[in-house]
Parts: structure tokens; C-alpha cells; sequence
């Protein structure tokens, strides 16, 4: 039986038998930057010591991570927190981002005597920041085997977080619905969980018609594709990656970010403009972000923007290191790019503060990571580390790729707290 993408998408990635919550996990189906180098790991380090002081260091900082697969985030949260000093390993050490000014590792006698009032050093009862994290990690499956006891495990997201909530690729699993335009307006997609056949269902709602007038332009009438090839108005190429980071999916074998035009794969809807209705990831995020007392929620994932939303949608599957069409049946993966800007409003909306939207390459290069190449000159005084480190700036290089991991959007919405803009320096 047909029935609409949203529950098809919500029994097959989060029923009993759910492809997030049966199995070994994600991580044998696809890459994210958590999975791809320590340094995602080791530029967060760096977020959380930025968010730790514009809360004014409180005794608790919480680091929730939402849609945690099975805790490789946290894992190495966890196992890099801890420095010689007892506050978070700076990357100068390990190669993977170079050492900041006045921190531990470059802190030269002048330095030290202008040391700000916030110098760990200058407060001996304070707790270290280590000390003071508290890592929780939500996700529908069970607990897995030899988690570090220090990280929490639960279901949903908990209230009164003060610290740092991150969600790595997880509004692209959100479910939705998926609509088509026809003659008389836009209808849901129905599609059978079986075989990942579709048809046209009835007409969408009045709250998704209002989201999608709102956020997902339909098809251009003639006139206005006269006025397009006129230049009386600016065309969009949902595929042209423009600033909208829509070509950035997850790294897999195949090119095609929508599987359903590859041989073999369900039959579409003929239409030339469908759409994707992120209502329910804007009121996911909503709801996450009012789960944040005072602090920083951060949500990295793939998608795009409305002057650049793909006219063809973005749904596609992933199963064992391949895409895959996009077969709601719990065998593989089902997602789709997130309509980045909408998400960013809702949650603006909730937590009256400006927002911060920018792609990874920019947010990881002012974090520090900027995949430079270590100096030739290392090779001659330090073959060992001259390699080491040219391997830890390859990694870098992967989570920068514009045309990878370096095109997905990094949102920061901060609840209460000032927080600078994530853009290099």
C-alpha cells in the first residue's frame, strides 16, 4: 500500500527494525566528517572552550549530541578533552590545527603577565573544562557495547542545556514529505515502502502549501522565464552549486545526488518541479534549540538554499558505501538535503538571537583547520613528523573540500550568549 514519504521515511529509519536502530550503525553505510578525521573532532575542542567562556564558565557545561549513531562524536570528545593541563588538547600538539595565540602551547614570559582574568591559571578553584563537561548523546538505539561511562545515553533531547548541543547530519533524517507540482497545484508523493514505487496523492495541506509559498518556489510561469531570458530577473540552477552547497553530499561511490534518474530505480511522477517540505526538520530544530537554557546549538548537514532549491528534489538512499535509490523499506538510508535558511529561522524564532550560517570550510578554517600543507623544510629536521603532519593536513583538506564536506552548512544559533561570527579571520 502507497502511503506519503514522511511515515514511509519514519517506520523505515526509526521503526523496531529502522535502519538507525538496528545493526552496527551508520558508520558502515556512509562517511561524515565526524567519521572522516580527528580534526572535526579537535575544532569542536576549540567551539566548546569559545562557548565555556561567553557563559562565563559555569560549573556544568552539557555537550549534547543529537543523532549521535553510535557515539563516535563523543567517543572522541571525550578522549581528546583532557591535556597536560587538564583543560582540552589543543591541536598544536597533535599537528591536526595549529596552536592559537595565548594558548597553553604559545604563551611566551611577556604573554604571561598580561594573562586575561579568564586564565585557568589565574583561577585555582575552578574545575578544569574537562572537568566540568557533561556529554550526552541522543539516539533511538540501544546503548553500544564499551561506551565510555562519562557519556550519557538517551532517546530525546534533554531540557536546561547550558553548553553546547550539535547535530551532525541529523536533520537530513528527519522525515518529511515530498510533493509534486501538477496542474492544479502541489500534491503529496505516495510512495510503496516495498518496491519505492510513487504516485500523486491529494493535494497537500494548507500549513505544508503555506511552508512551501513560503520557502520552495514553484515552477516559473512563462512570463517569468521570458523576464529570465530577458535578464529582467536571475534564473536559478538548483544544480549549479552556487553558494548552495546542494551538489555537497555524503561521500559514496556514485555521482548522482537523486538516484531516482538511474537505471533501475522507482519510477517518478512526471512533473519538472518537485519539492521536499521541511516543515517537520524547522519544528525539529525549533524544538532542539528550546531544549537550550543558555548556550550554542550547532547543526551541520548538506542542503540548500530558496535561491537555489534543486528542481528535482534531493531524496536518495545510501546502503553500504554506495547510493542507492531511495527504497523506504529500512535496509539503507533515506534522505534528503535540508532547506538550510527555513530551519534557520525557526530556530532564530525560538531562541531571539541571530543566527550564523555559513559552509564548513569556513567555519572549520576560523576554528583552525585550514588543510595547509606543513613546510618542505620539515621534511629535511623532521621526516617522521613531516609525514605525520601531512597526512593530519590531507584530512583537514577532506573536511574543506568544497565540493565534499567543506560544502555542507554549519548553522549556529546561540540562545542567550554572544558568540562571534564562524567565518576564517
Amino acid at each position: 500500500m502507497s502511503i506519503r514519504w514522511r511515515d514511509a521515511m519514519s517506520h523505515a529509519l526509526y521503526g523496531p527494525d529502522g535502519f538507525f536502530v538496528a545493526g552496527s550503525g551508520p558508520a558502515d553505510h556512509f562517511r561524515t566528517s565526524v567519521h572522516a578525521s580527528p580534526a572535526f573532532a579537535t575544532a569542536l575542542l576549540r567551539l566548546l572552550t569559545q562557548v565555556d567562556a561567553a557563559l562565563g564558565h559555569p560549573p556544568r557545561l552539557d555537550v549534547v549530541d543529537v543523532g549521535a549513531g553510535r557515539g563516535e562524536l563523543l567517543r572522541s570528545l571525550v578522549g581528546g578533552a583532557v591535556g597536560v593541563s587538564g583543560e582540552p588538547a589543543h591541536s598544536g600538539r597533535s599537528g591536526l590545527i595549529p596552536p592559537w595565540s595565548g594558548s597553553p602551547e604559545t604563551l611566551t614570559p611577556t604573554a604571561s603577565a598580561r594573562r586575561s582574568p579568564d586564565d585557568p591559571s589565574l583561577v585555582a578553584d575552578r574545575p578544569s573544562l574537562a572537568e566540568r563537561m557533561r556529554f550526552t548523546a541522543v539516539e533511538y538505539a540501544s546503548r553500544p557495547e564499551n561506551l565510555p561511562d562519562e557519556i550519557n545515553w538517551v532517546s530525546e533531547i534533554p531540557d536546561g542545556i547550558t553548553g553546547l548541543l550539535i547535530a551532525t547530519e541529523w536533520l537530513d533524517n528527519v522525515p518529511l514529505d515530498v510533493a509534486v507540482h501538477t496542474a492544479d497545484g502541489w500534491r503529496y508523493v505516495l510512495v510503496d515502502p516495498d518496491s519505492g514505487m510513487e504516485t500523486v496523492g491529494e493535494l497537500v495541506s494548507p500549513t505544508d502549501l503555506d511552508w512551501l509559498t513560503t520557502w520552495w518556489p514553484g515552477p516559473a510561469s512563462p512570463r517569468d522565464a521570458d523576464r529570465d531570458l530577458t535578464g529582467g530577473s536571475t534564473s536559478t540552477d538548483a544544480t549549479s552549486g552556487s553558494g548552495s552547497g546542494f551538489r555537497a553530499a555524503r561521500p559514496a561511490q556514485g555521482s548522482s545526488l537523486t538516484a531516482r534518474s538511474r537505471p533501475g530505480c522507482p519510477e517518478t511522477p512526471h512533473s519538472d518541479h518537485r519539492a521536499e517540505i521541511g516543515r517537520p526538520r524547522d519544528e525539529a530544530w525549533a524544538n532542539a534549540v528550546r531544549k537550550i537554557s543558555r548556550g550554542l546549538a550547532v547543526a551541520v548537514d548538506y542542503g540548500h538554499l530558496k535561491t537555489g532549491r534543486p528542481v528535482d528534489g534531493t531524496l536518495t538512499g545510501y546502503r553500504g558505501g554506495r547510493q542507492v535509490p531511495p527504497v523506504p523499506d529500512g535496509s539503507s538510508d533515506v534522505t534528503a538535503h535540508v532547506a538550510m535558511d527555513s530551519v534557520a529561522s525557526a530556530g532564530a524564532a525560538v531562541a531571539r538571537c541571530a543566527y550564523s550560517l555559513v559552509l564548513q570550510r569556513e567555519a572549520l578554517r576560523a576554528l583552525g583547520a585550514d588543510g595547509g600543507r606543513p613546510p618542505l623544510s620539515l621534511a629535511g629536521t623532521d621526516p617522521v613528523g613531516y609525514v605525520r603532519a601531512l597526512a593530519a593536513a590531507s584530512a583537514v583538506a577532506e573536511l574543506t573540500d568544497p565540493a565534499g564536506l567543506g560544502g555542507h552548512w554549519w548553522l549556529r544559533q546561540p540562545v542567550g550568549i554572544p558568540l562571534g561570527p564562524a567565518v576564517a579571520r
